[in-house]
């Protein structure tokens, strides 16, 4: 989508050396798969520290297991501007999702090196580990340990012989100083990732700027009705959990549909379905489904929750199949981007000549947590038929190389808008 310029701050040259060069690191079977905790991510982790040391960073891993490369400013006590993504990957997933967001990261700390630019802030790169959800069936393990929220029970939990613990202390990690790593020194947090949706691709649009990322809740709901012969029970006489469960299931879209139609980002899927006794001569006698429902706007959510109770309801009282009350197995609120950055962004995007317009991210990251302890906000750029998670997944280079412009361009005016806040 996007032009080379060979006017932009940065070399795309140095951001496709990283992207393919992580690519090489992946199971030969199973491209492109580098999970958290494994050696393979070790490898990948050692490939971007020498290349962190190459731009004259100083690194280091966090007691959390990111790594960290810090570019010192000229006034240090104002504080940090952080840069960055992760470089793990879902199984068999994609050459993009993350990586691109360190690969330009990594970037603007070249680029200024070449514009012979010193921050007044701090500069820091991180690969946080394990955004994707890992072995140990948990996500954002880095970030979350950043920010103070990494929860201490999760430090037990276990893969074979593995403990969570044990795969943070192998990163280079310390999880017996987890207690002392919330940072108080990040001003600024900044993330560029794929859009993995396809509306940048399909209405050719160089960046968007993530307004919000979507809160999650996950809503289970039980269907008990009672199991007969499939031959000889009448129509009539029937209490069949999964007819109630499919009438629920089509007024879950129903009602996404409408709140889709208004002004924030709304997405509900039934992404897990199961009956008992499953067998074809029987009437299913009970039915699970999981809802993931996820908001731009938390009215949004609650109206949707409050309106699938009063589905469940209805669906009793017509079906005589008893649905236990709807149950909200996690309830997580958007994560509104802070304003300063957000403008910032979207005054650089307009200095590199970059088409924007501003979107919800539907998916979660890093940032998320990342804002719960600094002012944060988010790039996306375009993905290939909007594509990720996938062997299929691509960006196009230039895309990311625009994508790092408006990084460079970002940092260097929160270098002086973030001092008129102190």
């Amino acid at each position: 989508m996007a032009v080379a310029d060979t006017n932009l701050p940065v070399d795309p040259v140095r951001i496709a050396d990283i992207v393919k060069g992580l690519a090489r690191i992946t199971e030969p079977d199973k491209p492109y798969t580098r999970r958290a905790f494994t050696p393979l991510f070790l490898n990948g982790r050692a490939f971007l520290e020498q290349r962190f040391r190459a731009a004259g960073l100083e690194t280091r891993i966090d007691a959390s297991g990111n790594l960290i490369g810090r570019r010192k400013g000229r006034k240090s006590a104002l504080g940090t501007i952080m840069l960055g993504s992760h470089s793990d990957t879902v199984p068999e997933g994609g050459r993009f999702d993350g990586i691109a967001g360190v690969a330009a990261a990594l970037e603007v700390a070249q680029a200024l090196n070449d514009a012979g630019i010193r921050l007044d802030h701090d500069l820091e790169i991180v690969d946080f580990l394990a955004e994707e959800v890992s072995i140990f069936g948990v996500s954002c393990v880095g970030s979350r340990g950043l920010a103070g929220l990494l929860p201490d029970g999760w430090l037990s939990r276990t893969q074979g012989e593995l403990t969570l613990r044990q795969g943070i202390i192998d990163a280079g990690g310390d999880p017996s100083r987890l207690a002392l790593q919330k940072r108080s020194d990040i001003r600024a947090f900044l993330e560029l990732h794929i859009e993995q949706g396809p509306v940048l691709e399909t209405e050719r649009c160089d960046i968007g700027i993530v307004t919000a990322i979507a809160g999650i809740t996950r809503i289970e709901i039980l269907f008990d009705g009672q199991a007969d012969h499939a031959g000889t029970t009448p129509m009539g006489h029937r209490r069949d959990a999964l007819v109630a469960a499919a009438r629920l299931v089509g007024e879950v879209e129903r009602l996404a549909m409408d709140y889709a139609k208004g002004e924030g980002h709304f997405t509900a899927t039934v992404g897990e379905f199961s009956i008992e006794p499953n067998a074809a001569n029987v009437v299913p006698s009970r039915a699970r489904i999981l809802i993931d429902a996820r908001a731009e706007l938390r009215p949004d959510m609650e109206r949707f929750i409050a309106g699938i109770d009063q589905l469940a309801v209805d669906i009793q009282r017509e079906t005589g199949v008893s649905i236990a009350s709807p149950k909200l197995i996690s309830d997580n609120f958007p994560t509104p981007a802070d304003p300063l950055v957000m403008a910032n962004l979207e005054q650089a995007s307009d200095r590199v000549g970059a088409k924007r317009r501003r979107m919800a991210s539907g998916a979660g990251h890093d940032t998320a947590w990342m804002a719960r302890i600094s002012k944060a906000a988010m790039i996306f750029i375009a993905c290939r038929d909007g594509r990720s998670h996938t062997p299929d997944e691509w960006a196009e280079n230039d895309d990311i190389a625009l994508g790092a412009a408006v990084l460079f361009e970002a940092v260097r005016q929160l270098d002086s808008d973030l001092q008129g806040e102190q």
